[in-house]
């Protein structure tokens, strides 16, 4: 069984030492109340939910302009790659859930999340990188509120000991890559979809 295991997971990764003290500061100061309402909140975050709301605003934004059939494009490719590169990677990595190591934490309310080894990276943060990302063509303040709420639900994550910190760190970060690097097959524009494209002027004789 150990072989088999070291070949799904050719990689294993380890939780660094802040990783293990702050799950430390969450596992003893963890009380169910809190812990049910950052399971809920999570769910904001998954990729079941993200996916279908994705492929409802794909179908809403047919009927609109270019500008928005190309967001609705932009929105469903980000969210169907988001939820497909995590899972590549959950294969090649393996990492202990934190929600494992601190088997006490349970009895102050913390859930048990996902596969045993599947820590490495949070897909949910990945999604809420992506999100963050593409919220740049929007105004000041969408922009921020969107920004923080996808921060603030990958949070949840560490709070219910999902994932190690460093597991939210870098799925944010690869969520937010991940959406810059789509942008040239689907048009999407960083400055939003009613900025005007540059035209070059004639020179006057």
């Amino acid at each position: 069984m150990a072989g088999v295991r070291e070949d799904r997971f050719p990689i294993t990764v380890k939780p660094t030492g802040a990783d293990v003290a702050i799950a430390r500061a969450v596992a003893r100061n963890a009380r169910a109340a809190p812990e049910n309402i950052a399971r809920t909140l999570t769910l904001g975050a998954d990729e079941k939910m993200l996916l279908v709301l994705a492929s409802v605003g794909w179908l809403a934004s047919r009927r609109g302009g270019t500008a928005l059939r190309r967001a609705g494009n932009h929105a469903l490719l980000v969210t169907v790659a988001a939820s497909l590169l995590p899972h590549v990677m959950k294969s090649l990595f393996n990492q202990e859930r934190p929600d494992r190591v601190m088997v006490l934490s349970h009895l102050h309310g913390v859930p048990l999340s996902g596969k045993h080894d599947d820590a490495f990276p949070s897909g949910h943060a990945l999604h809420m990188g992506a999100l963050a990302s593409a919220a740049g063509s929007l105004p000041c303040w969408p922009r921020r509120t969107i920004r923080a709420l996808a921060l603030g639900l990958s949070l949840t994550r560490i709070a219910i000991l999902a994932h190690w910190a460093s597991d939210v760190v870098v799925g944010f970060a690869l969520g937010a890559i991940l959406e810059r690097l789509l942008r040239p097959w689907t048009g999407y524009s960083a400055e939003g979809p009613n900025a005007p494209r540059p035209t070059l002027r004639r020179q006057r004789k």
